[in-house]
């Protein structure tokens, strides 16, 4: 059982994506260069290593990649999703069939690179953003959507909606295609009425005559239930912690004075570097596409030994 449960998903799956990742590895031919290099019936070990420091992820989807080439597959793990590890430490162990584990090699490192260098981004931008809760975006790699939301909450960051489906975020181009705030507000609330939806609606404000077209309008509309601040915040070196925050201050302001029970989420110039200071303002939420958009993989090998008999192992080169 994963150690941070994998978010629902109505119709992708983990089995799913692993499965397109070998078939798109394999083509028609499978592994060439491993049928003619290494004999059939050959057993093997092999380590996961760490070569950085960072927050493991992505061991339950390695383990599907293993069950889907080879379920005989001896696997074991000496770290679990989550855990902080690093360069050097020993994370886990396949032992077997060489040419099974050669065949998934390739496809389990890419899964846990990708997830752990999600995992450790979501972990030191969900540090430095305290008290503030930091989101994801939609901003992910096509076809590993569920894989990536899941790295960001194994990180100890909060998916966003994972799809257009579970949640309506009216943004600037749904609002300039209805007329209007109202408008769109309008059509959203009816449309959830006439569907029998129960949905939370977010609507976004970039300016503060955004904002207090927000206030004027929330009471009038049930589903809504937060109000994305966007692109307040802006890039200054010569600010505590870099980013000037005043216009994100003081549209936090104007909410509370007029008594607006709207969750606030701050967006936009967020970075290491400034969501120190984003954090501190009060905002509740603070979203970030960089977590899974501009993610550094996590450096990780998978080294493989020959047996050759009863408790010997050869290094392969």
């Amino acid at each position: 059982e994963a150690a941070v449960p994998c978010p629902p998903h109505p119709t992708a799956t983990v089995e799913a994506a692993v499965r397109a990742a070998l078939e798109e590895d394999a083509g028609e031919l499978g592994d060439v260069t491993t049928v003619a290099t290494i004999a059939q019936g050959t057993q093997a070990a092999a380590e996961f290593l760490a070569k950085a420091d960072g927050v493991l992820a992505g061991v339950a989807v390695a383990d599907a990649v293993a069950a889907a080439v080879d379920p005989e597959l001896h696997v074991v793990w000496f770290a679990r999703d989550g855990e902080r590890v690093i360069k050097g430490q020993t994370l886990g162990e396949w032992r077997g069939d060489a040419r099974a584990i050669l065949v998934a090699e390739r496809v389990a490192l890419n899964f846990l690179q990708r997830m752990s260098g999600v995992a450790t981004a979501a972990a030191e931008m969900a540090a430095a953003a305290k008290p503030a809760v930091v989101l994801d975006t939609r901003k992910t790699a096509p076809g590993l959507r569920l894989l990536d939301k899941w790295a960001v909450k194994i990180g100890g960051a909060r998916p966003h909606r994972i799809g257009l489906y579970d949640y309506l975020m009216i943004k600037d181009n749904h609002i300039a295609a209805a007329g209007g705030m109202r408008e769109a507000l309008q059509a959203a609330e009816a449309h959830l009425g006439a569907s029998g939806l129960s949905l939370g609606i977010e609507v976004e404000a970039r300016t503060l005559e955004e904002v207090d077209q927000v206030i004027a309008l929330h009471k009038d509309y049930p589903h809504l239930q937060r109000v994305m601040l966007d692109n307040m915040v802006v890039k200054d070196a010569s600010k505590p912690g870099g980013a000037d925050v005043s216009m994100l201050r003081e549209a936090l302001g104007m909410l509370q004075q007029a008594g607006c029970q709207l969750e606030t989420e701050a967006s936009g110039n967020v970075t290491l570097e400034t969501a120190a200071a984003i954090g501190a303002t009060g905002v509740q939420f603070v979203s970030v596409g960089a977590l899974t958009h501009s993610v550094k993989a996590m450096d990780i090998s998978l080294n493989i030994v020959l047996q050759q008999g009863e408790g010997e192992m050869e290094a392969v080169q």
